[in-house]
């Protein structure tokens, strides 16, 4: 699913235009980068949380030459699947629809 398709599914299943829909999803993609820009995370009860986490500076290998790189410290999101989200997944078998 592309964000077309889920603008699609969210104007079909709540009555929304497809343009309402799509500045909804937008507006939640926008908080959603807001907040963890800031250093927050967003719990979704049910479906999961966004955070964001630290990940230190260390070596690597270029793999063409082998040789020693830098790799510079950032911040990676998370995203942990609420108990919700992980008991539909799983009621289905692992196969996808």
């Amino acid at each position: 699913m592309n964000k077309n398709d889920l603008v699609a599914h969210v104007a079909e299943s709540t009555g929304l235009s497809r343009a309402d829909a799509g500045n909804a999803i937008d507006s939640f993609i926008d908080g959603v980068t807001k907040t963890l820009t800031k250093g927050g995370e967003v719990r979704l009860v049910g479906f999961g949380t966004f955070g964001v986490a630290a990940r230190a500076a260390s070596e690597g290998r270029n793999p063409r030459t082998g040789e020693t790189i830098k790799i510079a410290a950032s911040k990676q999101v998370k995203f942990k699947a609420g108990k919700g989200l992980k008991d539909a997944v799983n009621s289905t078998g692992g196969k996808k629809k």
